[in-house]
């Protein structure tokens, strides 16, 4: 019999121990039967899939409450992602609104069974039995929007990496994957119609190691990308976890790896953009889109191929960090202008920004990009968004407050919370230490909802996201170090109905991480230990960015 390990994360609303005198429902290749209800088919696989790997379980089928049978079934009665979870004479059943609460349910039932339900293959004899406590748990998330931005232009993450990260965000009950597939320094999805975007953009020469500064360079090339059917697969694969991916198509700027592949994209009356190649180099790039209609009918172009490959509501566009030099000196960008009888640059880009906004509207799709959206277009609220438009708020809290405030829904993800490429201790050690600190604890009390929010505005937050830029992040041993343990922290920030960020009990919260380290043990995880990073963790010699001090909340 092996000891169960509690320390849910994230923590349920709320637990009820049954019986005192129940000695618990114990679960065994030999007798544990699994009953799949309507609409719980795919639940029931996965379930399968995880505790056969990992403890040996067959899990034959069996009949809706029968005894030893762990029992799955939809009740429209809950909310849509909710669950409740009852494990009580030889019987365990896990009810959900939906599939999705089902799914959250199974995610539980797995971190009751201890940290070998997370394992590819069973470690313990044929003969063993788990014993699950006699418990009720009642649950569901505070959020819509639990999400994981993974920057995957940078550094480019194969495949078998992206499928390790939606199992990951699956067991922490995370349900939103944000892929950044374009930027400077790599184009990373396949568009049929223009092959040179991958052939061409989809690799590097070389790359700056470490911050800008750095003297240091990786003189090997970089790159890859996802065919189109490697996205189906990707898409499918998150479908099953009940998890959206949400591509990112960054438009105007950072789209140096675009003009490089298809240089008629760049402002060709400023500068030679035929010599450009992917950049090499981190930091925020001149090079930029021309507005012109050449430009918006190729990003037309590649979005229809996006839209069939992504079937989720969003897609994002990024619309950050878009310097307007170019477009200042250019006689064609100058002309745009004046036809358009905008004020300026800015009011340019908003006008790059409606645009799509409006394309997306009318395909059914909603728009959302980086804060900077909101900028330009003086005379419209909120930069004349599109109706149904949506805000990633990553400056801090005040773009999301101002499109809240403004009737746009808003993502939160402040770069001073939730940035996880920001370095985890002040410690001489830490890898390529960029930006402010942010421990463990600092995550696990941020607060996606400004205080000063009216209930209205707050209805507007439909969640947060945490943010993983690859820049110093070389493969998926760095990925993991930077992610976890904080994004289990994240995790509860928005599952989990918890007290204000002040009152919140970290020591609590870190006992049950004692639990879950042993869960992503088991996952084979790289995180961060809490006494500080492994030799091998480390990275001497390679220049950072800390900044010091407090982070201003902004």
């Amino acid at each position: 019999m092996t000891d169960t390990a509690v320390g849910l994360i994230p923590a349920p609303r709320r637990v009820e121990k049954l019986r005192p005198d129940d000695a618990g429902v114990p679960i065994d290749a030999q007798h544990t039967a699994l009953a799949a209800g309507p609409g719980t088919e795919g639940v029931a696989r996965l379930l399968r899939a995880t505790l056969g790997q990992g403890l040996g379980l067959p899990l034959p089928d069996g009949e809706v409450g029968d005894r030893d049978t762990i029992t799955l079934r939809i009740d429209g009665a809950l909310e849509p992602e909710g669950y409740r979870l009852t494990v009580a004479d030889h019987r365990v059943e896990i009810v959900g609104g939906t599939a999705a609460g089902v799914l959250w349910g199974a995610q539980t039932l797995r971190q009751l069974l201890g940290p070998d339900a997370f394992r590819r293959a069973p470690v313990r004899g044929a003969d063993t039995s788990w014993s699950l406590p006699a418990l009720a748990v009642e649950d569901g998330p505070r959020f819509a929007w639990r999400g994981l931005m993974l920057d995957v232009a940078r550094h480019f993450m194969p495949k078998d990496g992206v499928f390790a990260y939606l199992d990951l965000l699956a067991a922490h009950k995370l349900n939103v994957l944000h892929l950044h597939l374009t930027d400077d320094q790599g184009w990373r999805i396949e568009i049929r119609r223009y092959p040179r975007l991958t052939e061409t953009g989809g690799w590097r020469e070389r790359t700056k190691l470490g911050h800008r500064a750095s003297p240091l360079w990786d003189e090997r090339p970089h790159g890859g990308y996802y065919t189109q059917d490697d996205i189906r697969e990707i898409v499918a694969y998150a479908a099953e976890r009940h998890i959206t991916v949400v591509p990112e198509i960054d438009i105007p700027g950072h789209a140096q790896a675009a003009i490089a592949a298809y240089p008629e994209l760049g402002n060709t009356d400023v500068i030679d953009t035929a010599s450009l190649g992917v950049w090499t180099t981190w930091g925020i790039n001149p090079n930029v889109l021309s507005p012109t209609d050449t430009t918006l009918r190729f990003f037309e172009n590649v979005l229809e191929e996006v839209l069939e490959l992504f079937p989720g509501t969003f897609v994002h566009i990024g619309g950050d960090e878009c310097p307007k030099e170019q477009w200042k000196a250019s006689p064609a960008a100058q002309e745009r202008i004046r036809a358009l009888g905008l004020a300026d640059e800015d009011e340019l880009q908003s006008w790059f920004i409606r645009h799509f906004g409006r394309w997306l509207g009318d395909r059914g799709r909603r728009l959302i990009g980086w804060d900077e959206i909101l900028e330009g277009g003086s005379s419209r609220p909120a930069g004349g968004l599109a109706p149904g438009s949506a805000v990633a708020s990553w400056r801090g809290y005040a773009g999301g407050t101002a499109a809240a405030r403004a009737g746009h829904d808003v993502v939160m993800c402040p770069e001073q919370q939730v940035y996880f490429d920001h370095r985890q201790d002040p410690g001489a050690d830490e890898p390529v230490p960029i930006g402010y600190v942010r421990t463990l604890e600092d995550v696990y009390r941020f607060e996606p909802v400004p205080p000063e929010f009216t209930d209205a505005e707050a209805e507007r937050v439909l969640g947060a996201q945490a943010n993983v830029w690859t820049e110093v992040m070389e493969d998926r041993r760095r990925v993991d170090y930077q992610t976890f343990p904080r994004l289990a922290a994240f995790a509860e920030a928005v599952w989990s109905p918890l007290p204000p960020p002040s009152t919140r009990d970290f020591a609590e919260f870190n006992g049950r991480m004692e639990a879950h380290y042993a869960r992503l043990d088991a996952l084979g995880v790289s995180y961060r230990p809490p006494a500080g990073p492994r030799p091998w963790q480390r990275r001497p010699g390679i220049l950072g960015r800390p900044i010091e001090g407090p982070p201003p909340i902004v």
